[in-house]
């Protein structure tokens, strides 16, 4: 195999794209990986980096560039992450989607992959400012300007982005003018290391009603109208650094709310603690109208408190969750459960299709939101509890429950070990995945396949531009399991 070096030229020709989103060539039998190359291209490349199989590179000219290759609207894309692929047209960024999940079943091969019904990416009219919430962090620069945005890929160098064509446009404006009244008033912003105060701001707009609610993560409490925020526990001393560092908010927040009618609630989570967690223990209300605001997805409206999880792009939630319906194919003789449930959405979708719905979430917010949103649609038949999946399903088992129905819709790591194994061991006789991995989805394959037949697979772009997409996985209880090895107790 041949030896590149660090530096060296090298002219490649793109034969795929791999899972990241990058340019995939060959050279004299080693892959290199080059981010912002198409298939298709002619480049010259510069080795950044020898692993053992493989190596990585990046794109020093183009010289014969894909006829789908597009210039990017947004000028900041590729310092943020090298699986932007916003330089590939749209059409090609949903075909590439679907071989994403072609790639990652060819990888871990779960039971029949090769004959599993792949269905074409279901993709959005106007891929634009799709995004309903942002989450910047805040920093000062030494000039004394104020910037928001999100750190570079595996750096800690914060990219200011005032400007990003795939941020729901409103949210943006607040967030830049969060950045100004911060300036303006001189409120203390973190700086990691002597300085506490401003660390994170989140905003998140209904595209149902416009109503928008804000957190405002601090390192330090906040004073608004003589009262701090978060209150101190009942035992709990206020330090004299802590009074020294307060961030007065009661000018910025009467600004920014009178600028922004549509803010309804701000919230301020305190996070002292200095680790790469976005939140803090404790969230407080600071203004508002009302403690949430007002979504809809389908035919139905929701509830959503400031921390509670909700897609990031609504317009194709309503895909998304619409095919979920259709994979599931509820019966009115139904009991469901509805695994990482969050506020209910899923399970609302199918409730008047079916006997009951029992959702469960380990975020207490949530649950409430669900119980709430609930008793709002007067949906008597669902029920929801906080916990995890792997301990409340056996628990409603002995109480003499028997779901027909399984809907799961984990984070990216995929489903825990323990719910895996619980699954294998009740075997609902239909089972819908809602994936935002390919490749946790992929594995978790390798175990459900086992005991369920793989349906089809729909993928639904719900992040254009990125080398990421949902799919919903219809599947039904084989008749006989096949009896491989389980591989319940893995880390992804």
């Amino acid at each position: 195999m041949i030896t590149l070096k660090i530096g060296q030229k090298v002219p490649l020709n793109i034969e795929r794209m791999g899972i990241n989103g990058e340019g995939i060539a060959s050279i004299s039998g080693r892959l290199v990986f080059i981010p912002y190359a198409l298939p298709g291209e002619s480049i010259l490349a510069e080795i950044t980096e020898n692993a053992r199989n493989f190596s990585r590179a990046k794109v020093v000219k183009i010289n014969k560039k894909s006829k789908f290759r597009v210039k990017p609207e947004d000028a900041v894309y590729a310092d943020l992450s090298s699986s932007h692929i916003m330089h590939l047209a749209y059409p090609q960024q949903l075909e590439f989607k679907k071989d994403l999940l072609r790639q990652a079943l060819e990888k871990y091969k779960p039971n029949g992959w090769k004959n599993y019904e792949l269905r074409d990416t279901l993709g959005m009219e106007n891929p634009r400012h799709y995004r309903n919430k942002l989450q910047y962090q805040i920093r000062r620069l030494n000039n004394g300007t104020v910037i928001a945005g999100l750190y570079r890929e595996n750096s800690h160098h914060l990219v200011n982005l005032e400007r990003c064509v795939v941020q729901e446009e409103m949210t943006q404006k607040i967030v830049n003018q969060v950045c100004r009244l911060i300036e303006k008033y001189k409120l203390p912003v973190d700086d990691e290391r002597k300085t506490r105060g401003i660390r994170t701001v989140m905003v998140r707009r209904s595209q149902k009603t416009g109503q928008v609610q804000m957190i405002f993560v601090s390192s330090t409490r906040i004073t608004l109208d003589g009262q701090v925020w978060p209150e101190p526990y009942a035992d709990q001393e206020i330090t004299k650094r802590e009074k020294m560092g307060y961030v007065k908010f009661d000018k910025m927040l009467s600004e920014l709310t009178k600028e922004f009618e549509d803010i309804v609630t701000v919230a301020v989570n305190y996070h002292p603690k200095k680790t790469s967690e976005i939140y803090g223990d404790r969230t407080q209300i600071l203004f508002n109208e009302k403690d949430t605001i007002t979504e809809g997805v389908l035919d139905f409206e929701f509830e959503l408190s400031p921390r509670a999880f909700y897609q990031l792009n609504p317009t194709q939630a309503n895909v998304l969750y619409a095919e979920a319906v259709k994979a599931l194919h509820p019966r009115k003789t139904d009991t469901v459960i509805d695994a990482y449930c969050g506020v209910g959405t899923i399970g609302f979708a199918v409730a008047p299709k079916v006997k009951s719905v029992h959702g469960m979430d380990v975020t207490p917010e949530a649950i409430v939101d669900a119980r709430a949103n609930a008793k709002r649609l007067g949906y008597k038949n669902c029920h929801y509890e906080t916990g995890r999946a792997e301990k409340i399903i056996p628990n409603w088992y002995k109480a003499g429950q028997r779901p027909t129905a399984l809907l799961v819709d984990p984070p990216r790591t995929g489903l825990d070990a323990d719910l895996l194994e619980t699954i294998a061991k009740y075997q609902p006789e239909k089972m819908v995945y809602v994936s935002c991995n390919v490749s946790t989805l992929a594995k978790d394959l390798i175990v459900l396949s086992q005991f369920y037949n793989v349906d089809y697979i729909q993928s639904v772009d719900m992040f254009p531009h990125t080398a990421r997409t949902e799919a919903v996985v219809k599947m039904t209880k084989r008749e006989k399991p096949i009896r491989l090895e389980r591989k319940f107790n893995r880390k992804k």
